[in-house]
């Protein structure tokens, strides 16, 4: 990550410590204990929280390989939340709309998808996609 990126990062985290906060709490409450060490857990799901802030999908903003990485990823450390996506939702559409449905809010606004490039992607039908 380049200075640039690192500078914008301490920004909006500094900005959106709530949300953070709060994906940090819906992760911990979806964690399987079994799947590793407890510090390995906080550092998963801190990573996740982190990334969800950012402007791309959320397998990129964590600079993984492919979205199907990013879902093995959570399906092990968080299993009960994977099972939850069964319409395969993109990811972090997805944990936005879960902090909205436990706060019983019926119109969520998404996390910095404005300037997403595959904005019409996530926002039409929820079919499956290999992205």
């Amino acid at each position: 990550m380049d200075m640039q990126a690192r500078r914008e990062l301490v920004r909006r985290l500094e900005s959106r410590r709530d949300e953070v906060d709060d994906l940090m709490a819906l992760l911990r409450e979806h964690a399987d204990p079994h799947a590793g060490s407890a510090r390995d857990l906080e550092a998963v799901a801190y990573a996740i929280a982190l990334a969800s802030l950012g402007d791309n999908h959320l397998w990129q903003d964590m600079q993984l390989p492919s979205r199907g990485e990013l879902s093995a990823l959570i399906s092990r450390w968080f299993p009960r939340l994977a099972q939850r996506n069964t319409n395969d939702m993109k990811w972090k559409k997805f944990l936005y709309k879960q902090l909205c449905e436990r706060e019983q809010i019926h119109v969520c606004k998404s996390p910095s998808c404005g300037v997403c490039t595959d904005y019409a992607m996530c926002f039409g039908p929820e079919e499956r996609s290999a992205g």
